[in-house]
């Protein structure tokens, strides 16, 4: 599966960064080891401790990154003839430049990643990747029940948001960013998530009921 494509381009590199403490490079760090050891979370912190430990937003920023790798999206979307791949942010952006200074400047398979901030969620609709921040928790169902019917890969880490409807909730456990997955929606959105994700999951719900 294209979602599978292998991310050679993160496996070399350079000695300045991989000694450097600054914010870019820690995040490179962190997307370099995701890349090399896959999806095994636990390996994250251990290998920084050395360096600085990345906060939990750089994290989860790379994870970002990764989930365009292990999903693969239906043929209407790819073949669309777009050259980029939109990874958005609806709400209060948690990231800051994160995204900027080091995941804007690659691609998932073939494609730019771009980043978009957006206020409504009616302009999500042209997203691959839509993380919803707490700051939209009051309007989480009425968000969800509008992008049911689309393709758009939703996550977040609100608390019960996967119970919501959500597709990836981000949890922290033992200080490691970790993930649930409510397989039932991605698949109803046409969505194929690799089995290598799946593995990883702390949760997968696969008998998903609105309102359950």
């Amino acid at each position: 599966m294209r979602a599978h494509t292998r991310d050679t381009g993160f496996l070399n590199p350079t000695i300045s960064c991989w000694k450097t403490a600054s914010r870019p490079c820690r995040v490179f760090r962190i997307v370099a080891v995701i890349v090399a050891f896959g999806w095994a979370l636990s390996a994250v912190p251990i290998l920084y401790a050395q360096h600085s430990t990345p906060t939990e937003y750089e994290v989860k920023a790379a994870y970002l990154y990764k989930l365009g790798k292990f999903v693969e999206w239906p043929d209407n979307v790819t073949s669309s003839g777009d050259d980029s791949f939109p990874i958005c942010v609806l709400g209060q952006d948690p990231f800051g430049a994160t995204f900027d200074t080091t995941i804007a400047r690659e691609n998932i398979n073939g494609k730019k990643v771009v980043i978009k901030r957006i206020a409504k969620y009616r302009d999500a609709v042209s997203c691959r990747i839509l993380f919803i921040s707490s700051s939209e928790e009051s309007r989480v169902k009425e968000i969800l029940t509008a992008l049911s019917k689309t393709s758009v890969l939703t996550v977040s880490d609100m608390p019960e948001f996967s119970r919501h409807g959500g597709m990836v909730q981000f949890v922290v456990d033992s200080n490691k960013v970790r993930f649930e997955v409510n397989l039932t929606c991605a698949e109803r959105a046409g969505l194929t998530l690799s089995s290598q994700l799946l593995k990883v999951a702390i949760r997968v719900e696969r008998n998903y009921q609105p309102g359950g």
